[in-house]
């Protein structure tokens, strides 16, 4: 009999084979979150990876959608088109442990190269084909024809089935904060009705979303779970928000004393720049 509580994840966690990792000071091993990683587990709706820029969440991310057979550029299983080779080799030394249910579906959304993707697509469509073309999938429209945005929607909102485990890299990139919202609404439908989404983010309007775990990749530790409330995210959205124009004078007056030290260190070094000749 399954366990009741993991009868409706599609994946239940990722473990790094530590013994194998040929070298801790490389790429991407060297990353300080990969440094203590052992093992994560995944909520069974869905699970939010963060952290600042350069902590790994997309490199992680990309390791356990090429894990699952996924493109590593985006995509089904169904596409195994690469514009460039540039995956690191972490998905090797990723042990994914699966659930006793098996997901009708699965798509990695990379939002950087999701324009390769609809590229793809066409060129499929214009060969021979036995069925109904791939756009039909899409909702029928080129996704060139869209904006970045609409195109990201078009793809949850017709092509994700339901009943399927999604990898989602960075969404929100090409939405505004009203499309971020619909896609929450989307994400809340389809996991509803038993989907499983790993998404890395910077929103904090996704990881609001209540049914979730949010795991945070750190610059100086490794990757634990950390209350919404207590994301950098979050907070600095809050006191922004709360009053803007003390937030931007605070800011501004900081970046202006670190323009002034800078140039008094060069002038110390001689290394300002000499005065135009006329």
């Amino acid at each position: 009999m399954a366990d009741p509580l993991t009868a409706k994840h599609f994946l239940l966690r990722a473990q790094l084979l530590r013994d194998q990792v040929p070298n801790f000071d490389e790429y991407p091993f060297s990353l300080p979150a990969f440094r203590g990683f052992d093992t994560i587990v995944f909520h069974p709706a869905v699970t939010f990876l963060i952290g600042e820029n350069g902590t790994g969440k997309s490199t992680l991310l990309e390791a356990i959608a090429v894990g699952l057979g996924l493109n590593p550029e985006g995509g089904s299983r169904n596409f195994n088109f690469s514009t460039r080779a540039s995956h690191s080799s972490l998905h090797r030394l990723l042990r994914l442990i699966r659930g006793v249910r098996r997901p009708r579906d699965s798509y990695f959304l990379r939002a950087e190269s999701f324009f390769n993707v609809a590229t793809e697509i066409e060129r499929l469509d214009d060969g021979p084909a036995f069925g109904s073309p791939i756009i039909s999938a899409y909702g029928g429209r080129s996704l060139h024809e869209m904006s970045h945005g609409e195109s990201f929607l078009a793809l949850a909102t017709h092509r994700f089935r339901g009943n399927g485990l999604y990898i989602l890299d960075e969404p929100e990139a090409a939405l505004s904060p009203i499309r971020q919202m619909a896609l929450l609404v989307r994400i809340h439908q389809l996991a509803s009705e038993g989907a499983q989404f790993i998404i890395a983010t910077h929103s904090p309007l996704l990881m609001a979303y209540p049914a979730a775990i949010i795991l945070q990749l750190e610059e100086k530790a490794d990757i634990r779970p950390i209350a919404y409330e207590e994301t950098e995210h979050f907070r600095v959205t809050r006191d922004f928000l709360r009053d803007p124009a003390r937030s931007l004078a605070i800011l501004l007056e900081a970046n202006a004393e670190e323009e002034s030290l800078q140039a008094a260190r060069r002038d110390k070094n001689g290394t300002h720049a000499a005065p135009e000749v006329e």
